[in-house]
């Protein structure tokens, strides 16, 4: 073979101390290469935020009640391939966790400590619900509310309270049912607010004037004598007719008297129950002792899924029954409701 075509990559010569020494000729290509690789993974990295972005939340709403629970529901981007989520939550007393996925189908749920496992089921957006009392405690007068946020949210405070504290600007603030709702940007969050007493409406009678009170004790006794008179003569117009009503006629009616039931006596029982629920329970008392959950639906503008979660507080109570008519709930008030222990 003519030497002169051969090519040659490398290069070896010995050194006096006979040590081995090879040079290689493509130097070159090696650091071209290297710029491309450190590109590649900058590109790589770059990507990863992308990816973990499916489990960053759409919206974030609290409700704070009165007793310091507060309600979260949280709607949530998710991998539709993956087949589980995991779900941090704000701390480990939960209550009434309900996940959904698309067109309001139930996902299952698996809670184990301040975490969830949710069955996605291909969903791609899932919307989570529950309740949990970590996140606001009481000294003395004055309530505290702190949070860790991943993201902004808003937040409503219970009627009647007055913030007294706050470690971060609110973006936004609106009063809605005379309720002070805040959004609050990520991050560190704590607010000191106490329950201010509704003020007293001074009696409207004027103790200066009192011709005006003489005024109207003279008419008062003048329409007086006028009931009476009139009073008198239909009595004795009915006493001629001697009109008698049948004792099946008077049991009838007695039997169509809904029976009414003393909410206020309910609410002395239960001190503990929320606001919203006891507006359930007026409603109730008003339709005649029972209705229909998609009457209550209908009438307090809320979902499926939070309404039966009302709906079971109360029965876990004792305040309300739950029965079955033409394949609907029907919720009904228990007329014996025992004192809590």
């Amino acid at each position: 073979m003519n030497p002169e075509i051969v090519p040659i990559h490398r290069k070896e010569f010995l050194r006096e101390d006979g040590m081995l020494f090879v040079r290689t000729e493509g130097i070159v290509d090696t650091m071209v290469k290297i710029p491309l690789l450190v590109a590649s993974m900058i590109i790589v990295a770059a990507v990863m935020p992308i990816q973990s972005s499916f489990s960053s939340p759409r919206t974030l709403d609290l409700i704070i009640y009165p007793d310091g629970s507060t309600h979260v529901s949280t709607e949530i981007d998710v991998d539709p391939l993956a087949i589980n989520y995991e779900l941090d939550l704000f701390g480990s007393t939960i209550d009434n966790l309900v996940a959904v996925g698309e067109n309001d189908f139930l996902l299952d749920t698996t809670v184990l400590d301040d975490s969830a496992l949710i069955e996605t089921f291909g969903s791609s957006v899932i919307s989570v619900e529950y309740d949990i009392h970590d996140l606001v405690s009481k000294q003395g007068r004055v309530w505290t509310f702190s949070l860790d946020a991943p993201s902004d949210f808003t937040l409503l405070l219970p009627k009647n309270s007055a913030i007294v504290g706050m470690t971060n600007l609110p973006i936004n603030m609106e009063i809605i049912n005379d309720k002070n709702q805040l959004t609050l940007s990520s991050g560190n969050v704590e607010i000191n607010y106490l329950f201010s007493t509704p003020a007293v409406i001074p009696d409207s009678t004027d103790p200066i004037n009192p011709v005006s009170q003489l005024d109207n004790l003279t008419y008062a006794i003048i329409g007086g004598i006028i009931a009476a008179a009139v009073i008198g003569t239909v009595v004795i117009t009915r006493s001629k007719q001697k009109i008698v009503k049948p004792i099946q006629e008077q049991q009838s009616t007695q039997l169509t008297q809904p029976e009414i039931i003393d909410t206020e006596s309910i609410f002395k029982l239960k001190p503990d129950i929320r606001e919203d629920d006891k507006e359930i329970v007026k409603f109730i008392s008003n339709n005649g002792g029972e209705a229909l959950e998609s009457e209550l639906r209908k009438k307090f503008l809320q979902p499926r899924t939070t309404m039966w979660r009302a709906v079971k507080r109360l029965e876990r109570n004792g305040i309300v029954e739950i029965e079955k008519k033409d394949l609907q709930n029907l919720v009904k008030l228990r007329k014996n409701v025992e004192e809590e222990g």
